[in-house]
């Protein structure tokens, strides 16, 4: 006769499908290099130590100059792991999840022992293979973009950045004989449309394009108030430009408050191409007024891509954020139902913290020196972004998975609109980034998880 199972064995059960889930986790946060095919999980392992010279981040605000945090994990794969992520996300069942909590509050971070530190810095290093699969995938004839998304997901060199989003945006054409034509064209039509409808006076103009106009120059000295180089007349009406361009030629949309802030890491990096050195070093009347209007082209023609694939997160009422509001609801309550239930508890709505985390993509929450590193993930997932959002902004989320159960309401308010991240580093966003990884293989497949 079968005996039940004891408690013990029990406890024994979770506390190996614990271990071998936050194992899991650990592998990929260290070894992340990216996806080739949905479902197919892609790891690698730097087989060499890490050098504790190069494993300080560097404190530089943005550099055209190459640094340790260009180049990610580098690029070699480990069978091993990836057949472990593979079998722990099918043993782990959706009521295990809720069991197996992965704690991430900011001490036991800085409780880990230093070597997964040392580790997880060399992983992100300057690697001279990696930066070489980048040059020979840049350099054919005609550029593979699966091979270049795998590639850019783990992060991009910042010298070859503005290149590689216009290509994932598909701004800029993967033949390479047909990318001067090309880019000439599309920066020309962006002139005309400037010509047409911004460079005239205000008496062409209709009410609703004053109006709008107005409200696009209130909002540009509010962009990135923390970062000087934003505060600078001539950045600022470029911004004006790009985004009255841009919203004349959307009507259906029309501007939206924080799409002004999408502009500015397409600023940034586009900017790079042109001036050297840090941000903080960087002035517009550097540049002539020929490379100002290549850089605005090419912020209006990629912001244009990018929102192609999120057109309802901006008409009227945002039903494409509302959607994705619910789905990070829907996600959190099954990966960690405590937190969940607590939110739901004190009558806070998802809506009232993340519906600005999805309208400005996490630009206002995280330190803008940051920003790039994460977008390269972003446009790597290309037509998937917006539902890889979701998990990113819950993995995001239960970073304070601790400290949340214990705030009142006013102080959950508070807290989750002022994230305590000035600090953060390239290690809390490559954290934030593989749980988001490892929790999109484990539900990705399972759309039923939505449903309430």
């Amino acid at each position: 006769m079968n005996k039940p199972p004891r408690e013990d064995d029990r406890n024994n059960t979770v506390s190996t499908l614990d271990s071998r889930f936050s194992q899991t986790l650990r592998n990929v946060q260290g070894l992340l290099k990216g996806r080739s095919m949905p479902g197919k999980i892609l790891l690698s392992r730097r087989s060499e130590p890490s050098d504790n010279s190069i494993s300080k981040v560097s404190s530089t605000f943005y550099k055209r100059s190459f640094s340790q945090n260009d180049a990610g994990t580098s690029n070699h794969p480990s069978g091993a792991v990836e057949e472990e992520v593979q079998s722990t996300s099918k043993s782990v069942s959706v009521a295990n999840v809720s069991k197996l909590k992965i704690s991430t509050s900011l001490g036991e971070r800085d409780n880990l022992s230093e070597d997964i530190r040392k580790y997880t810095m060399g992983a992100r290093a300057t690697d001279s293979a990696r930066v070489t699969k980048f040059t020979k995938v840049l350099s054919g004839p005609v550029v593979i973009l699966d091979k270049l998304r795998e590639l850019a997901w783990s992060g991009i060199p910042d010298y070859m950045r503005p290149k590689v989003w216009r290509l994932l945006l598909g701004y800029e054409p993967p033949n390479s004989d047909r990318k001067e034509g090309v880019l000439r064209r599309k920066r020309g039509e962006y002139l005309d449309c400037i010509s047409q409808y911004y460079d005239i006076p205000a008496s062409e103009r209709s009410d609703d394009e004053v109006t709008m106009l107005r409200q696009i120059a209130v909002d540009c000295p509010r962009t990135v108030p923390d970062v000087p180089f934003f505060q600078q007349q001539q950045v600022q009406k470029s911004l004006e430009r790009i985004l009255y361009a841009w919203a004349i030629r959307h009507p259906a949309s029309g501007y939206v408050q924080g799409i002004n802030d999408l502009v500015t890491p397409f600023l940034v990096v586009f900017i790079s191409e042109y001036l050297e050195g840090g941000i903080d070093d960087w002035s517009m009347s550097d540049l002539s007024s020929d490379k100002i209007s290549n850089i605005e082209a090419d912020c209006y023609g990629c912001l244009s891509k990018l929102l192609d694939g999120m057109q309802d997160h901006y008409t009227f009422a945002q039903p494409g954020i509302q959607r994705l509001v619910f789905k990070l609801k829907e996600l959190v309550r099954r990966i960690d139902e405590p937190v969940s239930q607590h939110i739901e508890d004190q009558g806070l709505e998802f809506l009232q913290f993340a519906f600005r985390w999805f309208n400005c993509l996490l630009i206002r929450e995280i330190p803008f020196e940051l920003i790039t590193r994460l977008w390269d993930t972003y446009l790597a997932e290309g037509d998937a972004l917006p539902d890889f959002l979701v998990y990113i902004f819950a993995s995001f989320l239960l970073t304070w998975s601790d400290k949340l159960p214990s705030l009142e309401f006013q102080e959950l308010v508070m807290f989750l609109q002022h994230l305590p991240t000035q600090k953060w580093t390239h290690q809390d966003l490559d954290m934030v980034l593989s749980r988001a990884f490892m929790w999109h293989t484990m539900f990705n497949n399972s759309p039923s998880h939505f449903s309430s």
